[in-house]
């Protein structure tokens, strides 16, 4: 699966970088993972998570690799 378009700028969609990061930590949280947990499944560091949670990284690779770790689709993350 290709996952190589900038999430921030979807057609159609409004989504800021700080819903995308909201919408990561909700499903890290639903899957039962710790920020910890997911650097370990991901080989992210937990600052690197941390950032993306808080909007401040959308790196499309790391989304995706965080997407892998949780079993949900990248999309999941942009979801309205």
């Amino acid at each position: 699966m290709s996952f190589k378009k900038d999430l921030t700028k979807a057609p159609g969609a409004s989504l800021s970088r700080v819903n995308i990061g909201a919408a990561i930590k909700h499903s890290r949280e639903t899957a039962g993972y710790t920020v910890d947990d997911l650097s370990v499944t991901t080989g992210l560091t937990e600052v690197e998570i941390s950032k993306i949670e808080l909007g401040a990284d959308t790196d499309p690779a790391k989304l995706q690799r965080i997407a892998a770790a949780l079993q949900v689709s990248p999309q999941t993350f942009t979801s309205a």
